[in-house]
């Protein structure tokens, strides 16, 4: 091999790290970044004849940093990775090989080390799509395998959850946080929800990774509520823990019972727990998920509607299920600055929520001109890599008693220039 240089861009550390352990271990002196900015400079200052890109970045998109690598006359071989669709990765290669960069080939997460150093050692010029790293039979063998590799997690409670603050519009207090779930596959590395919940619905292992994530995030939130600094919280307002539902959990008639069971347990009370759904998902059995989210209710609990907006039912759900919540999608959030018709999407959301008597989140807020905007629209919480990415649960304590400043004004939220 020729080129022993290789450089990294992806936002995932844990993912990076893997990458980093696999090229090392093939003899790459390796460099990881998490931002297309920083990537585009070392790719001048490195000079590296490998190259590792994620699509799905913060800011600059991995298509963008792609243009300006063609622009730039880069030269090095670029293996792109990505948990969207294969086909998305593979028109992504033919962008990039039509741009005249050198494709290596494409990678599915999660993917296995053989498979990124086959693609490492690849030698060859530019163009073509490159080869995929997994063939039909090869993919189907491997997602039987990640399936039982999944099971086998979800019974050893060997999963994690990560917790992203969530604040107040208003006032800038700590308001609460969304619980997400993490996979560290031991021979895989990190492997994204978006991978492996839909694979636990399709094997009828969510019921287990739920309570799984109720056990972990229960208990995690109650010793943190003792603990937390009364500077961080608007006076008599206590936050809240939020954890997604899925749409399969809605039929399960013992869930209400066992979700109070373990409130109890944890010495929480209902009010203190959102759960959050996709209007999609409260749709699949509308007379069964009518039941149960009503009787969640009834128990004191708090319903978000998540996602709102992308749907077609979006007004029916409203006003058909009791939620007490409306998430602003991140699609429209993300765009509201400099888009006339997302900035109206968004204050119409704000405006509909409110008039129902709901309480309106906005999820992927990324810069202050998103939060003032939010701010002067009436929203009532903010969540988004302005105020913080989801963090560890040992972190969170630390980053709130270290980086909470008394806020006067969330325009001035100085908590966002130290996000983790």
């Amino acid at each position: 091999m020729n080129g022993k240089r290789l450089l990294v861009l992806d936002d995932d550390a844990l993912v990076a790290g893997t990458i980093r352990q696999i090229a090392l271990s093939a003899g790459f002196e390796v460099h990881c970044v998490g931002d297309g900015t920083a990537f585009l400079e070392a790719v001048e200052r490195f000079a590296p004849d490998h190259l590792v890109l994620d699509l799905l970045l913060p800011g600059m998109d991995g298509v963008q940093v792609i243009e300006r690598l063609a622009r730039a006359g880069c030269r090095a071989r670029l293996v792109i990775i990505s948990g969207l669709d294969c086909r998305v990765l593979e028109a992504a290669s033919r962008n990039a090989a039509e741009l005249g960069l050198a494709i290596a080939g494409i990678l599915t997460k999660p993917f296995r080390p053989a498979q990124l150093r086959a693609l490492l050692s690849e030698q060859g010029g530019c163009g073509g799509a490159g080869p995929v790293a997994t063939g039909r039979a090869d993919e189907a063998q491997g997602e039987q395998a990640l399936a039982e590799d999944l099971a086998d997690a979800i019974a050893d409670r060997d999963l994690s959850v990560a917790y992203q603050p969530k604040i107040d519009c208003g006032t800038g207090k700590l308001a609460g946080f969304e619980a997400l779930v993490r996979w560290e596959h031991p021979l895989l590395g990190t492997i994204g929800p978006a991978r492996f919940v839909p694979l636990a619905e399709r094997l009828g292992l969510v019921d287990g990774l739920t309570e799984c994530v109720l056990d972990l995030a229960l208990d995690w939130f109650a010793r943190l509520r003792a603990d937390l600094p009364a500077a961080a919280l608007e006076p008599g307002l206590q936050p809240q823990l939020s954890v997604n539902l899925s749409a399969r959990t809605l039929s399960d008639t013992g869930f209400v019972d066992r979700v109070l069971a373990r409130c109890g347990r944890a010495g929480l009370a209902p009010a203190e727990v959102i759960f959050e759904l996709t209007e999609t998902a409260a749709m699949e059995d509308p007379v069964a998920s009518l039941g149960l989210l009503t009787r969640l209710r009834m128990k004191g609990f708090q319903l978000s509607i998540d996602d709102f907006g992308t749907g077609f039912s979006s007004m029916l759900q409203l006003v058909r299920l009791p939620f007490s919540e409306v998430k602003v999608d991140r699609s429209f959030v993300a765009s509201a600055s400099r888009s006339h018709e997302s900035r109206a999407v968004v204050k119409s959301i704000i405006d509909l929520g409110h008039s129902l008597g709901l309480r309106v989140a906005a999820e992927g807020v990324e810069d202050e001109a998103t939060l003032a905007l939010l701010v002067d629209a009436g929203c009532d919480l903010a969540q988004g890599y302005l105020v913080a990415r989801p963090l560890a649960p040992d972190c969170v304590l630390p980053w709130i008693q270290a980086r909470w400043p008394a806020i006067d004004t969330p325009r001035c939220l100085r908590v966002a220039g130290s996000a983790a």
